[in-house]
């Protein structure tokens, strides 16, 4: 693709990579055909290739963003399937990242709009601030059905209620700054990022990687001073914030690694994964020591999938008999390119594994999308529910929180994949499946 940015222009590193990167592309359209949006709306706008000319215009002419351009940019869900199909190797990921960043400094959005982004910003990164607005939102659950109209803003609360857990766990012990030590013969030594949303949603998650590691000879350390990726701002073009939460964890991480030393930054929900990988484009032309240490944390960070593989996990349980519909989170398969350990582990566990028709769409999570876009989540969750359960398994396992509370409340049980391998190593059944066979013992009412 031909472009005319000027060399002023050009002089800005985030226009420089966003030159290159649209350069790159050939208007195969290819990516057409692996795009949810495109898929389920079939407006060229909504396919990657409709949003690189739309984001090319705006940032090309300078412009501020239209109507029009938000739209579709938002539409996107930052899936990466399109990375994954192109032929030419267009990196889409940090093009639609520039274009949020410059449609929040120069579009006005409506008022509820900017109110919502902002709330978003405020309670999700920071777990004791979700934890009470859950607290609250699970009064409000059963009137999610009686909020009226059919406004964005009306589904957006509709969603937002839908999604509230009906109980909010109590914190976990291990998730405060300390070193969980290696059982027997120490093999390495890792830190473990606990989240934000995650550890409020599903703590049971960062308990069952900490017991697992520790079982497999690894010291596992929570530093002090870590917290939320910055992925969730950092989609929502909310630059900033993000690379303030950013630059926390990799001065967390980096003088861990200054001072004992760390094998691997253990990363188990799989949307965090691909955005902490990504610090050393993220942090390229910030001044000083910024760019070196962002590059070395990003060059430790590590699925936990790839950790277990790395240090060879291996089962202690007889194979359970279950078989699992292993949905492959985006952020995973797309943006670290991460496929058969998942699989390979959960099959080396013992379990049956199956993986659903249309694999490779998104399931309509998304980090905040399921709640500034309603409506096409909703269709993207039941699609992808519609073809898990025609795998006719007895759960489903997935590597992302967001996934998993995505399609929580379906015919089958949803577990994290640390879960499942920490069961058959020797930890506890998850509760999610204890809970799910005291449902089907329980005898049917007269």
């Amino acid at each position: 693709m031909q472009t005319s940015f000027t060399e002023d222009q050009l002089r800005d590193p985030d226009t420089a990579e966003s030159n290159k990167i649209l350069r790159t592309c050939v208007h195969c359209g290819f990516c057409t055909a692996t795009c949810p949006t495109f898929v389920l709306l079939g407006d060229e706008l909504d396919s990657p290739r409709g949003r690189i000319y739309l984001i090319k215009d705006m940032l090309e002419n300078d412009r501020p963003a239209t109507p029009e351009v938000v739209k579709h940019v938002d539409r996107c869900l930052s899936c990466l399937s399109c990375m994954t199909t192109c032929p030419s190797g267009v990196h889409y990921m940090h093009l639609v990242d520039h274009a949020r960043r410059h449609i929040e400094e120069t579009y006005e959005r409506p008022r509820s709009e900017r109110a919502l982004r902002r709330l978003l910003s405020f309670l999700l990164p920071y777990p004791r601030r979700f934890r009470l607005a859950l607290l609250g939102s699970g009064l409000g659950k059963p009137l999610a059905r009686l909020i009226p109209g059919r406004s964005i803003t009306a589904e957006r609360l509709r969603a937002m209620l839908k999604l509230a857990p009906g109980s909010v766990p109590s914190p976990s012990p291990v998730e405060k700054p300390g070193i969980h030590r290696a059982e027997g013969v120490r093999r390495g030594r890792v830190a473990l990022l606990t989240g934000c949303a995650q550890q409020v949603l599903a703590p049971s998650i960062n308990e069952a990687t900490i017991r697992l590691l520790t079982r497999m000879g690894l010291d596992v350390v929570v530093t002090s001073g870590q917290g939320c990726c910055g992925a969730l701002d950092h989609h929502m073009g909310h630059h900033d914030p993000a690379m303030r939460l950013a630059r926390a964890n990799i001065a967390a991480w980096h003088a861990e690694m200054a001072g004992a030393g760390l094998d691997a930054i253990v990363i188990n929900a799989s949307g965090c994964g691909t955005t902490v990988k990504d610090y050393g484009f993220m942090f390229r032309a910030e001044p000083g020591e910024w760019p070196a240490k962002a590059e070395a944390v990003a060059g430790l960070a590590m699925d936990v999938s790839e950790v277990l593989v790395r240090f060879g996990y291996a089962p202690t349980r007889e194979p359970s008999g279950l078989t699992v519909a292993y949905h492959a989170a985006c952020s995973l398969q797309h943006g670290q390119k991460i496929t058969a350990a998942p699989k390979d582990l959960l099959k080396r566990a013992g379990f049956a594994v199956k993986e659903p028709v249309e694999g490779h769409l998104c399931c309509g999570s998304a980090g905040t999308y399921n709640l500034l876009q309603p409506e096409i989540s909703a269709q993207l969750r039941d699609r992808k529910l519609a073809n898990l359960d025609r795998t006719r398994a007895d759960l489903i396992a997935s590597g992302n929180i967001g996934c998993l509370t995505q399609l929580a409340g379906g015919a089958m049980p949803t577990v994290h994949t640390v879960e499942l391998l920490d069961w058959m190593a020797g930890g506890p059944e998850p509760a999610q499946l204890a809970a799910a066979r005291h449902v089907r013992a329980a005898p049917l009412a007269p």
